[in-house]
């Protein structure tokens, strides 16, 4: 085996397609760095990095190529109480990894100090034994066919999300093929693909797909880490969603998934996890980047660099401070995009990603290096726009080009659709578009991503099951999870042969579903909320990976119901432009009389005034859109025109009769949410029954464009 001095970049481990890998490893303050390379034995063969340049260890060796699994001892201080934590018995995997060999083997070692100490000191006591239980970095051939692959570009404006999980939403479909069950060809398969374009959906939001770790104590207790915000190799799609054993297989397996979608027209954005990493607090294990070098990755508290910032409850968070955390991260987000042609991301907990010392910073290095990039900044950048440290809760704060998880959208609506007083003027911001929160920053309203429902919480058909959360199966007493959901049982807790019960959860699902995709912004909608999905009343499913979480495809009438009512929903929305607005409401009269470009009314027909807004018994409202005030022009320039549009809600438990503008000969319902099918036409100027807890999305029709219904 010839070694030669290789090159400092690119980082991570190059296959040169003929002759043999490079191999090059960032650390500041090592003072030692050794390339292991194991043989699928575990025989092992230690190769020294002698070149160093500009902090990074390097080497170009002979007759190493893809399948090669490798690893690294790295040698230095062992000076916990000055932030140094260096080990060279720990075997430690390559930050930048394309891939993995398999997962972590906690019974192998994977803690760098002796944590058979008693000492409440142990992490200052340096492992004296050997520790190989980490999964360890292979090289990859990055070859792959792509065919005609072409983006689909969808306008965030036109886009709707469906954030699901690879496993979750493949593990149970009959007519996945068993062995694709759980993978990600599993999610490119063409069942899984005929329903989501079925559904109407233009993206898919993946859970962490990154290699992530399984939590010991979860282990220890019979579940896993199964939504995978745990990540320990930003490059490598995890092995657990491989189809087969061949090693690596996933990466090629993964771009397979992408291309498929993509002929569906359908995107790719993965959750990603850049705000911490899985090896947790000072008592945590040891995978990378605390032996690599943990100033470099990680923020230590200044005057006890013993101890790390937690901004995300997970014990540290990712120092994007210095210079190379923010390349690591945007190198990885360049891969994703240019490698496995990814069509954008949403940054969990990204308001860590801006913190400076104490405060969160709108423009810090994070933001304004994603800003100026040629590659990153042209994809979709969606933020999870909060974190647990003070002033963490950043919704509304994002700079340009970024939108955002609206939180309080989903608040608003639960509270409303609950009953609860006093939520109008709200209503009224989060049903335009959040003009409060988006309109003076340069963005617009489809950076509001609008949700009710989300992996993390109760999923839709719970939110109006249950008043309380039940999540004894994760273990912990019932004490985790958000104990503030907003939900309603909507009169019996959990699963009930009631009818009325029945009936009404069946109003509310839908009634929540129409107003997040009837509302302006980007609707999202939680994977299997479609079909009726439940976790049992369980808001925390973050370790079940079994039938709570993973969807279940046996359809009964209900659940078939619910899913022909979203499809033609979203059908309403893709027709009809004046909901998918490009910019943000003026209140402008247009045709030159009393109509303007949005409405709002009371039942009785009269426009709302502040102390409707103002007053907590006000549940009854309608919006109305106006079909030449969409304000925008299509691909060739031309004027966008629509039918104009009234939706009218009643949150209140009592019927309300309507009055409906005289601005049309009639009004013809396109969605209702108290029947099965929409039908019927009321006159202009005359009332609409709205029974309680309802949602009617009218459209204008004149004489010459009316029709039987």
């Amino acid at each position: 085996m010839r070694i030669r001095p290789g090159n400092a970049y690119p980082l991570g481990a190059t296959w040169d397609g003929r002759t043999g890998t490079n191999f090059a490893l960032y650390s500041e303050h090592a003072s030692r760095v050794e390339l292991v390379l194991l043989d699928a034995d575990g025989g092992e063969q230690r190769v020294p990095l002698r070149e160093r340049t500009a902090f990074v260890w390097h080497a170009f060796v002979e007759g190493v190529g893809p399948g090669q699994r490798y690893g690294y001892h790295v040698d230095g201080p062992w000076a916990p109480e000055e932030g140094l934590r260096f080990n060279p018995r720990n075997l430690l995997t390559d930050p930048y990894a394309k891939a993995f060999s398999g997962v972590t083997r906690w019974e192998d070692g994977t803690f760098s100090y002796d944590i058979a100490s008693d000492s409440p000191d142990r992490d200052l006591i340096a492992n004296p034994h050997e520790s190989f239980g980490v999964p360890l970095g292979v090289v990859v051939d990055p070859g792959f066919d792509w065919q005609d692959d072409r983006p689909p570009h969808t306008p965030l404006h036109k886009t709707i999300v469906y954030e699901t999980h690879v496993k979750g939403l493949t593990m149970r479909h009959p007519e996945v093929p068993p062995e694709l069950r759980g993978t990600y060809l599993g999610v490119g398969s063409p069942p899984i693909v005929r329903h989501l374009t079925e559904l109407g959906v233009t993206a898919v939001e993946l859970l962490p797909v990154h290699q992530f770790v399984d939590d010991k104590f979860l282990l220890d207790r019979g579940l896993r880490n199964y939504w995978g915000y745990n990540t320990i190799g930003f490059f490598a799609p995890d092995v657990r969603y491989r189809s087969g054993e061949r090693v690596a297989a996933e990466v090629r397996q993964f771009k397979e998934m992408v291309r498929a979608l993509h002929r569906a027209g359908i995107e790719v954005i993965l959750d990603v996890v850049y705000n911490h990493t899985a090896e947790g607090n000072h008592l945590g294990p040891t995978f990378s980047f605390r032996g690599i070098d943990n100033p470099t990755y990680y923020r230590l508290v200044p005057d006890a660099p013993r101890y790390y910032y937690d901004y995300t409850g997970t014990g540290n968070s990712l120092n994007v401070r210095h210079p190379q955390t923010l390349q690591l991260i945007m190198d990885s987000l360049r891969y994703w995009i240019l490698e496995m042609h990814v069509d954008g991301f949403r940054f969990d907990l990204a308001a860590t990603l801006a913190r400076g010392l104490y405060e969160v910073e709108q423009l810090s290095s994070f933001f304004t290096i994603i800003h100026q990039d040629p590659v990153i900044s042209q994809v979709k950048l969606i933020a999870e726009p909060w974190d647990l440290g003070e002033g963490g809760y950043q919704v509304g704060n994002f700079p340009v080009r970024w939108a955002e998880w609206n939180g309080k959208y989903r608040d608003t609506m639960r509270s409303f659709w609950r009953g609860d007083g006093g939520v109008a003027g709200d209503l009224g911001y989060r049903l335009s578009g959040s003009s409060d929160l988006y309109q003076n920053d340069g963005r617009r309203p489809y950076m509001s991503v609008n949700f009710v429902t989300a992996h993390d919480g109760f999923t839709l058909a719970d939110l109006v099951a249950y008043d309380h959360k039940h999540n004894e199966a994760n273990g912990e007493d019932n004490r985790d999870g958000e104990d503030n959901n907003r939900s309603w049982n909507c009169g019996a807790e959990g699963p009930t042969d009631d009818p009325e019960v029945r009936a009404l959860r069946r109003r509310q699902q839908r009634n929540l579903l129409a107003t997040l995709l009837l509302s302006q912004g980007t609707p999202m909608i939680a994977g299997g909320d479609e079909i009726g999905r439940t976790q049992g009343g369980n808001n925390n499913a973050y370790c079940q990976d079994n039938e709570i979480s993973w969807y279940d495809w046996e359809l009964d009438d209900e659940r078939r119901a619910l899913l022909r009512f979203v499809q033609r929903t979203l059908r309403v929305y893709r027709d009809h432009p004046a909901l998918q607005r490009s910019k943000f409401f003026k209140g402008r009269k247009i045709r030159g009389g009393d109509v303007r470009d949005i409405m709002w009314l009371r039942p009785d027909g009269e426009q709302l005034s502040d102390d409707d807004w103002q007053d907590p018994t006000t549940q009854s409202l309608g919006m109305f859109l106006a079909g030449h005030g969409v304000d925008d022009v299509d691909d060739e320039g031309e004027p966008i025109r629509d039918d104009d549009l009234l939706l009218v809600l009643n949150g209140g438990l009592s019927p309300v009769e309507f009055v409906l503008p005289p601005l049309h000969a009639a009004w013809e319902r396109l969605v209702d949410t108290a029947a099965d099918e929409p039908h019927g036409q009321v006159a202009g100027g005359d009332r609409a029954e709205l029974p309680p807890k309802t949602l009617v999305l009218f459209r204008g029709v004149d004489p010459d464009m009316t029709h039987d219904t």
